[in-house]
Parts: structure tokens; sequence; C-alpha cells
């Protein structure tokens, strides 16, 4: 398939970035964060997750953060949600796209979430349901997580997944996207699935989520962006991983991903040595955290033109 027309890159960083960290930033770290990555020319950010603020203090300023991203220009803004509460939360919040998560075993569902996978499709029916009696525009995004493979139950099916896709859509999710949360996969494995879940997607929005645990997520990026995907998770310096999940490590890193794109040709409207520069921010409010990227250690080719 050809490349699609128009890509989003989206920044995860603000949210699964955070979830395995020992330290993160203030909310005025966070805004600066945002806004730097905004001048750069990201638009995609996904800031964070409704639940138990002591439990989960990184996520305490989600309302602000969502503020913060509204106030910007064509920035758009994105929520976690993994119950009831954080949907009605998520619904009444300013966020414009309404994330949920179905796992694609019943071991990592129970482990991450404490419910089935029934019960984690039903959840985005009564979202769909919800966003409709509201009147909201608010997209809908169904999260597949461990779709290439399950660091609690092995290998996954990928008949699974495709069925799980077309269950989400039908459910009334309006993209789906893929997560090798523990970075199992190869080139081989996303091009087999994304062509395996395209019938049952008839078109609609297909994201991938990559984990780079085992050295292959810009790789996984590049294959599955020649098949068609249409967004695709990064976080800067690749922070990230899930806590319910062995073996998880970070995002593929955001100022990589973005290079990858320049070199294939797809327009990204992104300033590398600007994004780069974000990292900053995030050393002072981290000094402790491990922050990765081959941009940010080499820097730009010379004679490089940015698309």
């Amino acid at each position: 398939m050809p490349l699609s027309d128009s890509i989003e890159l989206r920044e995860v960083g603000l949210r699964d970035g955070l979830q395995l960290v020992k330290q993160f930033p203030s909310t005025a770290q966070k805004q600066r964060w945002i806004v730097a990555a905004h001048a750069a020319g990201v638009r995609y950010f996904e800031v964070g997750s409704f639940l138990p603020a002591k439990t989960f203090p990184q996520f305490a300023d989600v309302s602000e953060l969502l503020a913060t991203v509204a106030g910007l220009e064509g920035a758009r803004s994105t929520v976690l949600a993994l119950n009831e509460r954080g949907l009605n939360d998520a619904f009444a919040s300013q966020a414009d796209e309404v994330a949920l998560v179905v796992s694609a075993t019943e071991e990592h569902s129970q482990r991450n979430a404490r419910r089935s996978r029934v019960d984690a499709v039903e959840l985005v029916r009564r979202a769909r349901a919800l966003r409709d009696g509201t009147a909201t525009d608010k997209r809908l995004v169904a999260a597949i997580s461990m779709a290439f493979g399950c660091s609690i139950a092995g290998q996954v099916d990928p008949a699974e997944v495709v069925r799980l896709t077309g269950e989400c859509f039908d459910a009334g999710a309006d993209m789906v996207s893929l997560a090798d949360t523990v970075g199992y996969a190869g080139p081989s494995q996303i091009v087999a699935l994304v062509r395996a879940v395209q019938p049952v997607a008839a078109g609609r929005p297909l994201g991938i989520h990559l984990h780079d645990t085992r050295g292959l997520g810009l790789a996984n990026a590049s294959a599955a962006l020649d098949e068609g995907v249409c967004a695709v998770d990064a976080a800067t310096a690749g922070l990230g991983g899930c806590p319910f999940a062995p073996a998880a490590s970070g995002n593929i890193v955001f100022e990589d991903l973005v290079f990858l794109c320049q070199t294939k040709g797809i327009a990204t409207g992104i300033d590398i040595p600007a994004l780069t520069a974000a990292r900053a921010i995030l050393a002072e409010a981290m000094p402790d955290e491990p922050l990765t990227g081959a941009l940010a250690r080499a820097g730009l080719p010379l004679g490089h033109v940015q698309a």
C-alpha cells in the first residue's frame, strides 16, 4: 500500500512516558514541554489519564494540561480512560480524543485493568453511547495492547487481534491502534498483522504504538508506515513502559521517528533541532531518568533538508 497522505505523529510521553518513572516534571515543566513541542511542530499530545491522584500523582494535573493544549493553535489532546468513572471525567473534560485499552490476551487484561476482554470491548461500546448522548465530537480510539506478543501469556494468535479489531470498530471506535507493548515484533510481523486487520478496518483509521525493547522500534514504524497506518505513537527521549507488563521499556523516540519520516519523504512540519532542544526540560525535571535517542546523540546529517 502507498504511504498514507496524512500521518499523525502522536506525542505520548506525558502519559505512557511517565508511567514508570521515579520522578516526573512539575505541572509548569510539563506545560513548557507541551509549548516547546508545539512550537517545533508537534500537534498531537496524549497528556494523561483520569486516575486516583494518590496512586498516580504524575497525572493529577491532567485537566490543567488539557487546558494548555486547548490554548495552542492546531493542537489536539488525548486522555486515557480505564473505567466508567474515567470515561465520565474524560467526556466532561477539554480532551479532543478519548483512548481506551483492550488487551489482546485475557491474562494481560486482568492484570492491567482487572476486567475481561469482553468487558473491555463493552467499555468501548459504552463510550460511544456516552459520546452520542452528550453530542460531543470527541474521537474514540481503542488501543489493542500486547497485539504482537505478551510478556505474561506469550505468543498471541493474530486471529484474536483481527477479531478484537473488528469488535472495537463495531462497538464504535473511530480508530484502532495496534500496540507492541513489550517490543516483541519485527517488521515482518508488523506487516502481516496490519495487512490482516485492514479488511475488518474497511478503510477506517489504523494506528501503531511501538516500544523499542529489542531495538526494532523504528524498523517496525517504517514497516507500518509503508502499510498505510495513519498514526504513530512515540515519546520524547524514548520515555515509557507499562507497569503491568513484565519487561516493558520505553516508547520509540519521537525525534528519531520524525527523522525516519523525513527520510521516507513524509512531510511532518516538525523541526527536529527545536524538538530535540525540548529534551532539556526533561533533563532538568528528571535528572536520574535515562533519556535516549540517536538524533540527540549524533545530530542531523550534514546538509539534511527537513520535510
